[in-house]
């Protein structure tokens, strides 16, 4: 018998507020953008999240309305909503 440890960012949920929590930690560039590097860098490498995990999970924060990605896809800036998880 295998087993399998688990993954703590299968559930989109989980993988987005952990995204939502290092892009607080991350200092603002110009204009209140957070570039998307400083937040996948740490999910990836520190973390050990998987790219589905993280594309998963941003999509979750896109979609609950915490955060806004640029069309480039190069930035992504919090919404009220999202700046409010930290209030």
């Amino acid at each position: 018998m295998k087993f399998v440890n688990t993954r703590p960012f299968v559930d989109p949920e989980v993988a987005a507020l952990k995204i939502v929590d290092i892009a607080n930690a991350v200092e603002p560039y110009f204009d209140n953008r957070i570039l998307i590097e400083k937040i996948n860098g740490p999910f990836l490498y520190e973390l050990r999240g998987t790219p589905a995990e993280y594309k998963a999970g941003l999509d979750r924060a896109i979609e609950k309305g915490w955060l806004v990605l640029h069309g480039s896809g190069t930035f992504v800036k919090f919404t009220p909503a999202g700046a409010e998880l930290f209030a």
